[in-house]
């Protein structure tokens, strides 16, 4: 399969990133020591940078003068309300005309510079560090960054280069009651520790996330990490209690980071308040517990997954943060190349068959068969899914929990709902034998069965059937697709830089007849830089890289003697499935993800 699908035209791939897009660190041209200049240099009136930038025309400029006027407004506030001008648009202006980048909120703050300056000289100079430059020049987002004697303040306070950004003053506000927030809640919980009074729980679900001065001070460190998690997508929450304290990281597209240090001596209050609001019993610390809780952040709502496990030092909790949003994404939302995509709607929406989604554990399986689910769900279809655990609740589809205890298993639940009428039936996993079996079944008995299965490549599955037991002529008639992938970072639009990849470089990871001749060499690539907006990262988000596996009569020759994974590999190719290295490389060449994201998750 040529490596040519959907890929760009290549002088839009090899591109120099914008240096005026959103969050892309200062020009190394433009040295720190020109920054007192910028006081003193005389400035043109905003309503010029405005006209000069194309943001308005010359028209809307005399317009806005004329409100302004009569008005007796500022030109900005008469820009804003008359909306001929974006917030956004006007900041860039004004930091035009101040001739410095201009730092949104949206971008986002690296953490990793938050203690940079401290919070009393942060709100007396207006300024907060938002993260380093490729040159590891300190990002300072300021209110006013034409003050040279602040600028110099800074310098000697955070011992580095400072590069000055404009931002809002609201914004500004906004940053520092962000950074404080969580500093302030764990000072008051050590207040409260010291003074000797205990710490008490109401034992009530919480409905809604908000904070609220009259909460318990452990009661609002526990929001405040749940809503922070949720502002930077966070997918999970650990609380990892050590010898003299307990660290609170997150996951953020597949990273774990620190996020926050609480005393060790509180930690067993803050691991209490989790287990009550997941009705989990408080009392017991030396079994694992799991429970459920569901929430209200703002206007999202969220089911959080709580996981205990004793460990030396004290109860290490994680918190699965579940968006339900989330789950109503488009398939094409996930990455999929155009071909793939049909290719595999095609497999799901056949009335009867087995499409088995592979791949390690956190690879996005789930994810894309509840994708599935949401094109397939109707009125006029009876859906039914049997999970460990039920990840998401869908509306109009019949959802069951896996529940050992009570002799519910993926076998005997897969029976019961066989007896049900189902038009289309899940299977979180497929672990055994007898689910298997069943499964295969199913799928030959007129109904369409999704399932995953843990394999490393589309290939294996049928192969993976076998060795479970399952006899090849019936998995050979019953699979009809077997999709494969795997979970990338995706490249942050706004710092990443241009770094071609030679054909060399290209056939080392893939085939040298899947390079396409009309593709230049080197071939246009990116790598990541880090800005405010992705933390310093480099990337921001996630998306997929697939492998689709339609079984064909020849396939199906292969599985029904019971032939070798690579002799299938070796048939599926020349049927033209992409592999998954070469749909990573897809992703590289056309700007999405890197060469060293793509090894690393892929291999």
């Amino acid at each position: 399969m040529s490596l040519s699908s959907d890929v760009p035209e290549p002088q839009a791939l090899g591109a120099a990133p914008d240096s005026t897009a959103p969050g892309a660190p200062p020009p190394s041209a433009a040295p720190v020591s020109t920054v007192p200049a910028l006081g003193s240099a005389r400035r043109p009136p905003l309503g010029r940078v405005l006209v000069e930038t194309g943001v308005i025309s010359e028209k809307q400029l005399a317009h806005a003068l004329a409100l302004q006027d009569r008005e007796g407004k500022r030109l900005t506030d008469t820009l804003l309300a008359d909306r001929s001008v974006s917030r956004e648009a006007l900041g860039r202006a004004s930091a035009a005309r101040l001739r410095v980048p201009f730092f949104d909120l949206l971008q986002g703050v690296d953490p990793s510079v938050a203690g940079a300056l401290d919070p009393s000289s942060a709100r007396h100079y207006q300024a907060v560090p938002v993260g380093r430059d490729p040159q590891n020049r300190l990002l300072i987002a300021m209110a006013d960054p034409s003050d040279v004697l602040a600028i110099d303040d800074l310098r000697l306070l955070t011992r580095s280069e400072v590069v000055p950004l404009y931002a809002y003053a609201d914004d500004i506000q906004t940053l520092l009651g962000e950074q404080s927030s969580l500093d302030d809640v764990v000072a008051g919980l050590v207040d409260e520790s010291a003074d000797g009074e205990p710490f008490v729980e109401d034992g009530r679900d919480q409905a809604v996330i908000s904070d609220s001065a009259h909460d318990a001070p452990v009661v609002r460190l526990v929001n405040s990490l749940i809503v922070r998690a949720v502002d930077e997508r966070a997918s999970d929450i650990h609380f990892e209690p050590q010898a003299g304290e307990m660290v609170v990281r997150y996951r953020v597209d597949g990273v774990l980071r620190v996020v926050a240090s609480v005393p060790a001596r509180l930690a067993a209050g803050v691991a209490s308040r989790v287990k009550v609001m997941a009705d989990l019993d408080i009392a017991e610390r030396r079994h694992p517990q799991d429970g459920r809780v569901g929430l209200t952040v703002g206007e999202q709502s969220l089911d959080l997954r709580v996981a205990t496990l004793p460990t030396v030092y004290g109860e290490k909790i994680v918190i699965r943060v579940l968006d339900k949003s989330n789950i109503l994404m488009q398939l094409t939302a996930l990455g999929f190349a155009r071909d793939t995509l049909a290719a595999f709607e095609g497999c799901y929406r056949r009335p009867h068959g087995a499409v088995l989604v592979t791949g390690p554990t956190g690879s996005g399986k789930s994810t894309t068969l509840y994708g599935a689910l949401n094109q397939l769900n109707s009125s006029e279809k009876n859906i039914i899914t049997v999970e460990d655990p039920v990840e998401y609740r869908l509306r109009g589809i019949n959802q069951v929990q896996v529940n050992p205890k009570a002799g519910l298993t993926f076998a005997t639940g897969l029976r019961s709902i066989l007896r049900c009428d189902p038009d289309v039936v899940m299977i979180g996993e497929i672990r055994d034998r007898e689910t298997a079996q069943i499964a295969v079944e199913s799928a030959l008995t007129g109904h369409m069965v999704l399932a995953t299965l843990h394999t490393n490549d589309a290939p294996s599955a049928l192969t993976r059937l076998t060795e479970m037991g399952v006899e090849p002529f019936l998995s050979a008639s019953a699979v009809v697709g077997i999709l494969a992938q795997r979970l990338v970072r995706r490249l942050c639009d706004h710092c990443k830089r241009s770094a071609p990849v030679s054909h060399a470089t290209l056939a080392e990871v893939c085939q040298t007849t899947a390079i396409p001749p009309t593709l230049p060499d080197p071939a246009p690539a990116f790598e990541p830089v880090g800005c405010s907006r992705c933390g310093g990262l480099g990337y921001r988000g996630r998306l997929g890289v697939f492998e689709l596996l339609t079984v064909s009569e020849a396939i199906q020759k292969l599985a029904l003697e019971a032939s070798s994974s690579e002799e299938i590999m070796r048939r599926a190719r020349a049927d033209g499935m992409r592999t998954l290295l070469e749909d990573g490389m897809l992703k590289v060449v056309s700007g999405q993800t890197s060469m060293k994201e793509m090894a690393r998750a892929v291999g």
